[in-house]
């Protein structure tokens, strides 16, 4: 699997754009802005699809030029998908900012896999920051050495988590969430957060105060 970077938007939000290594199409994760730098990147792969790990303004600003441009499948957690058209929903309204995204074209629940080309994502519903906030794992292929991945939004970060004090937000089900879903995963798995570096559960589990203690 092929992940890579672009930090975009006003809030410096990592966007993902995830693809084979076979010229499989691509799956974009959490398009903040630029979709033409977004395009860029995707190339001549194509995009299968465009996937939020939550509905706040600053994962989605390009989401609707992406599937205007490109016929993508524009996919978000169920209990997210009300929010994406409006900017009350997406959260931008109080701080001034007007991103929405249109109608999801599938809503996604816990265990559904996203597949494109060799890639296949499976939806960790991790809900707190949002309630329809979800992780993406791609799991070790077999036979491989490459460590599992997993695309967190902002469930998690290096050393912290989301903020669970805009509306939606639930600190007790986001520690749910990353003591069931996150803090089990194995320890090398690699985390991609939608702000700042990378980091891995193993990391965490010893590093991160949000992180349940054995």
């Amino acid at each position: 699997m092929r992940a890579t970077r672009l930090v975009l938007g006003p809030l410096e939000t990592n966007c993902w754009v995830v693809s084979d290594d076979a010229g499989g199409p691509a799956i974009v994760i959490d398009p903040a802005a630029d979709a033409p730098r977004i395009l860029a990147e995707v190339g001549e792969r194509g995009l299968a699809a465009v996937v939020l790990t939550h509905g706040h303004f600053d994962h989605l600003g390009a989401a609707g030029e992406l599937v205007e441009a490109t016929g993508a499948t524009l996919m978000v957690h169920a209990a997210d998908a009300p929010g994406i058209t409006h900017a009350e929903g997406t959260g931008g309204a109080q701080f001034g900012f007007i991103e929405v995204a249109p109608p999801a074209d599938r809503l996604l629940h816990d265990g559904d896999t996203i597949l494109a080309g060799d890639v296949a994502l499976r939806v960790l519903h991790t809900p707190g920051h949002t309630p329809g906030g979800i992780c993406l794992l791609a799991d070790k292929p077999a036979g491989e050495a490459a460590p599992p991945e997993a695309f967190c939004g902002d469930t998690v970060f290096a050393g912290s988590v989301g903020r669970t004090d805009f509306p939606g937000g639930d600190g007790r089900a986001l520690a749910r969430s990353i003591a069931e879903k996150i803090a089990p995963l194995p320890a090398d798995t690699i985390l991609h957060p939608g702000h700042g570096p990378d980091t891995t559960v193993g990391r965490e589990r010893r590093l991160n105060p949000f992180f349940p203690r054995a």
